[in-house]
């Protein structure tokens, strides 16, 4: 049977790495026998394992080895990569490598070169010596692409420092665990990540507003606490709304019911901002005099807004081309070292997508399903807390008062 020898370094107990290398080998088709096996004996050894993987084909064992590579399951004899032409803009050859978040490399005249940046979903281009991460829709006929899995090396994901509750965050999604202990767990990281230099995101979908979470959230941007907001045409909206009528989506945020001709007022709200140009101009003019999006200019904390097809106006500074948003947001990421996402399906997937594993993924949702889905999409770092958003982010900039405030990265 054809078969290859492949290694995997790192925390790969701890982190499961080595258990799933061999389940995804049985569960496709394959047989592996553990050569070699190196078990670190204290939480900072790593452990190393060699295993022979074999299969009936050719065919099948190269699908293996590129399902396995995901986990860190590196070929131990490595060729240059091999590099094909893209064969017109915005099309990648046949059988082009595809990228994942993890830290990646690919072999080039007996040279190693990281890929960078690291994003998954992509592939990887190879010009003037360096190794790039391009999307489909920007690479360009005759750039060179990496193809098949050979010559190419993937570090798989350590194991995070444990922090008790934290390590107990990451285990099944349960909306049954102690959330108290996990706001202040997401404070300390928050703090930590600051402390480091490098800057939160905030991924925000409406029910922040629409829950009565906005205020908090002001707090937390007039601290420093946070450094970039991704968000759509409804965040903004709403929140804004809110700053003009007291409403979101037609409801009196102080009253809990519907106000006199409510339905009317998010339309009025952006019809209002299109008048006068752009939120920051709002502002400047005094039109704005409160809100998150408010706090956002005035603190100079950049935000990108990611149109959909069901935006009413949009605002002016929504981005209506989804590819224009893609790199509008990619150009936001360098130094992100922390990513919360709370309560917003789609741009936590949208964000979890365009992320390294490196960065720490908090993701806040009443619903157990997005906080998996997040995580089935290729975020395995995602942490999920099953709760009420607004519940969350208030408890949280409570537990960040208590902090130093942070000047913005």
């Amino acid at each position: 049977m054809p078969s290859e020898l492949v290694e995997l370094k790192g925390h790969i107990i701890d982190s499961l790495s080595l258990p799933r290398v061999l389940d995804a080998v049985l569960a496709q088709g394959g047989q592996f026998e553990i050569e070699e096996i190196i078990v670190g004996k204290t939480r900072d050894d790593q452990s190393c394992a060699r295993i022979r993987i074999q299969a009936a084909t050719a065919e099948k064992l190269e699908s293996i080895l590129g399902y396995i590579e995901k986990e860190g399951a590196n070929r131990l004899d490595h060729e240059n990569a091999r590099l094909e032409p893209a064969p017109k803009d915005g099309v990648f050859p046949d059988d082009f490598y595809c990228t994942t978040n993890l830290p990646t490399s690919v072999r080039v005249a007996g040279e190693w070169l990281p890929v960078e940046p690291i994003e998954m979903d992509c592939g990887i281009v190879v010009e003037n010596g360096r190794a790039q991460t391009v999307p489909m829709n920007r690479v360009l006929r005759g750039q060179m692409i990496v193809v098949e899995h050979e010559g190419v090396r993937v570090e798989p994901q350590q194991r995070r420092e444990s922090h008790g509750v934290f390590e107990f965050m990451i285990s099944t999604v349960s909306s049954e665990k102690p959330k108290a202990l996990m706001v202040t767990e997401v404070a300390r990281r928050i703090v930590e990540t600051k402390k480091q230099g490098r800057k939160v995101l905030l991924v925000g979908g409406p029910a922040i507003v629409h829950a009565g979470a906005g205020a908090a959230v002001e707090g937390m941007i007039r601290d420093g606490w946070i450094d970039v907001l991704f968000a759509g045409n409804a965040l903004a909206l709403h929140d804004i709304e809110s700053a003009l009528y007291g409403t979101a989506l037609g409801v009196s945020l102080e009253e809990g019911r519907p106000a006199p001709h409510g339905h009317e007022h998010h339309l009025r709200a952006v019809n209002t901002i299109r008048r006068v140009g752009s939120i920051a101009e709002a502002v400047r003019q005094g039109v704005l005099k409160r809100g998150i999006m408010r706090e956002c200019v005035l603190a100079g904390v950049p935000f990108v807004l990611a149109g959909s097809i069901r935006d009413d106006g949009p605002l002016p500074e929504v981005i209506t081309d989804v590819l224009e948003a893609q790199d509008a947001m990619r150009r936001q990421l360098p130094g992100i070292g922390l990513a919360l996402m709370v309560a917003t399906t789609l741009h936590s997937v949208a964000t979890g997508n365009l992320l390294p594993a490196s960065v720490e993924v908090v993701c806040v949702d009443i619903n157990a399903a997005v906080v998996t889905k997040l995580a089935d999409r290729g975020t395995h770092q995602a942490m999920g807390v099953v709760t009420d958003a607004a519940l969350f982010m208030r408890e949280l900039a409570d537990e960040l008062k208590e902090e130093k405030p942070c000047p913005a990265s």
